[in-house]
């Protein structure tokens, strides 16, 4: 098969692109996909390729992008595994959990550019048909609940209730 891009070198490189939904498929060479940047990820031609190589390559292009902060200082650091920003990068994973919520800021637009969307929308399993989905509404309006009480929201809180309440029922088999 022939490059896409050019037509007269072998493609070598094939990049698989899911954007609002839509599968696309490119076949470059690669001096090609060099050229347009596909390549600059070079963690994708070593033999010891893993996720986090290929995270902490697109982090590197972040952090020069970042303002440039002076000697001993990282920016924010996780209050409980002590990791920053920086440190992410470099290693390509987080240090905990909290560490999602010290640095949302800067990974909702990661994720963004990663995969189109800061929010997981996977299939679920055709075995656990709409019970699962009812669960998983339940738990969020829980949440909701919790956060609405402590915000002494309590209207809020007493129709979340109701729709809990209507939720739990459906899962009985008798919605009200």
């Amino acid at each position: 098969m022939l490059c896409e891009e050019c037509g007269k070198s072998q493609a070598t490189v094939h990049i698989e692109r899911i954007i609002n939904g839509r599968k696309t498929t490119m076949h470059l060479c690669r001096e090609c996909a060099q050229r347009s940047g596909f390549l600059t990820l070079g963690v994708l031609f070593q033999p010891s390729f893993s996720i986090n190589n290929l995270l902490s390559a697109f982090l590197g292009s972040q952090m020069e992008a970042l303002p440039s902060l002076g000697p001993g200082t990282e920016g924010p650091r996780c209050p409980v595994c002590g990791m920053s920003y920086r440190d992410f990068a470099r290693a390509g994973r987080l240090g905990c959990s909290r560490c999602y919520e010290v640095f949302e800021d800067r990974l909702e637009p990661l994720l963004r550019r990663i995969h189109g969307s800061d929010r997981h929308v996977g299939k679920a399993p055709a075995a656990t048909g709409e019970g699962a989905q009812i669960r998983r509404e339940l738990e969020e309006l829980k949440k909701q609940l919790a956060r609405a009480v402590s915000d002494e929201a309590y209207e809020k809180a007493a129709e979340l209730r109701d729709r809990i309440k209507q939720f739990e029922a459906k899962l009985r088999g008798n919605p009200e």
